[in-house]
């Protein structure tokens, strides 16, 4: 019987014919291509952004840029306040993650830990979210964002809510639910003998195991958090509490290309040094979501 040694999608015995070589060469070449086609617009907006005025309008353009003005990445930092910026964005991440985990969270351990009576009802109002189109429930929320019920407030220049959708993603939940399925029955009955409450058992026994799944669905978070923009743009009407997408979207009729090319190389930094560092854990979430979806 041939080794099946991994060697990609197939064996090491089966690469060393030459057909099959040619056909990863092939896929090779493909793949370094479509990669090129995807860095050359982050390139070309992080390369125009150090240009001079007359290279930036410059005909044929350059990617390489024969001088760089470094200055004008200070002058626009400062002009256009980016340390706020970036503190409001952080700020609106930094809850829209915690609300994310621990609601979504709950939610999942209340699904497939604890299934009380009604549990299955909740389940299925969960899943039927996920078939309404997004739009439909625009004017709502926005209503209830205007006068919260109940209390009756306005919650407009506010990031709660933003931090309360996120806190009810039923995609969140469905990943959660399927990772705490997986968690030994014992360790939980283990707890309860040991006089575990049910928060204590979530906090104390799910939340270590379950590190893969939250670092996953914290790396969704930020990235789609950052990006964000209807909610933001439609909720933070005070230009202090601008998050940096709302910002530049707003500059686009007052300030020159050049400085919004400035803007939105700032803007892309951050979750590229994010890839950066944790692209492992963002490869295994994909696979995670995957398989669980």
């Amino acid at each position: 019987m041939r080794s099946r040694d991994s060697a990609g999608i197939i064996g090491k015995l089966d690469y060393k014919r030459p057909g099959v070589k040619a056909l990863y060469a092939v896929l090779f070449a493909v793949l370094v291509l479509i990669s090129l086609v995807c860095l050359l617009p982050p390139l070309w907006l992080l390369s125009s952004s150090v240009k001079d005025i007359k290279e930036f309008f410059a005909i044929p353009p350059t990617l390489i840029p024969h001088t760089f003005e470094f200055g004008k990445l200070a002058d626009t930092w400062r002009e256009l306040d980016f340390t706020r910026l970036y503190l409001n964005t952080l700020l609106l991440t930094a809850g829209t993650v915690v609300f994310s985990i621990l609601f979504n969270g709950l939610l999942g351990y209340f699904l497939a830990v604890l299934k009380p009576s009604g549990s299955r009802i909740v389940f299925v109002l969960v899943l039927w979210t996920m078939l309404l189109p997004n739009t439909l429930g625009m004017v709502p929320i926005f209503k209830n964002i205007i006068d919260f019920p109940v209390l009756g407030i306005n919650l407009t220049n506010s990031f709660l809510p933003m931090w309360m959708m996120a806190g009810s993603n039923a995609f969140y939940v469905l990943i959660f639910k399927g990772f705490f399925e997986g968690i030994p029955p014992a360790l939980i009955d283990a707890a309860k003998i040991d006089g575990c409450t049910r928060l204590a058992i979530f906090f104390r026994i799910v939340v270590p195991l379950s590190v893969p799944v939250i670092m996953a669905i914290t790396i969704f978070t930020v990235n789609a958090a950052w990006a964000d923009f209807f909610w933001p743009y439609m909720v933070l009407k005070d230009n202090n509490m601008w998050t940096v997408i709302v910002a530049i979207f707003n500059m686009k009729t007052t300030a020159s290309l050049d400085v919004q090319f400035i803007a939105l190389a700032y803007a892309i930094i951050p979750p590229a040094i994010l890839f950066l560092f944790f692209q492992k854990y963002i490869m295994q979430g994909f696979t995670f979501s995957g398989i669980r979806g």
